[in-house]
């Protein structure tokens, strides 16, 4: 069995998490990204993010705890959707294909998906996120920590 990771919007991500009631969306940034830029609020879906590092600060070293760590915040439990957030997709899109072999070699079908544009967006002309694409730039609700 192979799970796939596929990529969608913010938007398409909320809509997917209002309405798949076992849906969750880890958010793979570190502590201080979470600190410092906020986090996306799901408490209007009477949901919360997870919160698991995929690399460690100061030298953004993978966390090599972080499957265990999933599976511990999952409570051992295989959701149908996995949502993968981080500043502009890229680490997510590991995290997801690495969960999403790690559910397959155990037999589980979870549909894996990364978040385009994660919480800040890309870079614009002027290297700066959060105004291209992105989950605060979607308009979506976020809170500072």
């Amino acid at each position: 069995m192979i799970n796939q990771v596929s990529e969608v919007g913010p938007q398409e991500t909320w809509d997917a998490l209002k309405e798949t009631p076992d849906a969750v969306m880890v958010d793979v940034r570190t502590q201080a990204e979470w600190s410092f830029v906020g986090l996306p609020d799901l408490t209007e879906l009477g949901k919360e993010p997870l919160l698991n590092q995929w690399a460690t600060l100061p030298g953004m070293q993978q966390n090599t705890s972080f499957l265990d760590d999933l599976t511990r915040q999952l409570d051992g439990a295989a959701p149908s959707k996995i949502f993968f957030m981080c500043r502009s997709g890229v680490r997510s899109l590991s995290a997801a294909h690495l969960v999403a072999e790690a559910f397959a070699a155990n037999g589980q079908s979870v549909e894996c998906v990364n978040i385009i544009g994660g919480f800040e967006g890309d870079l614009d002309q002027s290297r700066h996120r959060g105004n291209v694409n992105g989950w605060k730039n979607s308009g979506l609700p976020w809170r500072q920590s």
